[in-house]
């Protein structure tokens, strides 16, 4: 049982990551152009930082954020009601056999970075990293 062929903690794969990009890039220019006839959609410019493809390409997860941060329920709720149109419009740009499912979440990964630099920017943290460029690990 060693000689297992794909270890299930491993990242995606080439095509995954292949496939997610095509999608974003899809989606974000179906998004611009305002295809969608949804005002919900239409009021603000909505991000898509990242897709993410399932290994079978059968769903594909689009991590958005509304341009500034506001009104994330009623664009993740406008994206999720329209999903069906938008999965249409996109599949037009693909060249992949079947469409994916699309699935969106809020992408998170702003709110990390300024909480990230927030700490980066307190006094005792600024004061730890002054101390410790030494590179001495051994402090308790």
């Amino acid at each position: 049982m060693g000689n297992r062929r794909f270890d299930t903690n491993q990242g995606p794969s080439q095509r995954q990551l292949r496939v997610g990009e095509l999608i974003r890039r899809e989606l974000a220019d179906v998004l611009s152009r305002g295809d969608v006839h949804d005002d919900d959609l239409s009021r603000v410019p909505i991000t898509v930082s990242e897709v993410r493809a399932s290994p079978d390409l059968k769903i594909a997860t689009a991590y958005i954020m509304p341009l500034g941060g506001q009104g994330q329920k009623e664009a993740l709720a406008a994206l999720r009601r329209n999903k069906a149109e938008l999965r249409h419009l996109i599949s037009r740009g693909l060249t992949l056999k079947y469409a994916p499912d699309l699935r969106f979440q809020l992408d998170e990964t702003f709110d990390r970075m300024d909480e990230t630099r927030r700490l980066f920017e307190d006094a005792r943290v600024q004061r730890d990293l002054a101390s410790g460029q030494t590179g001495d690990a051994t402090d308790s």
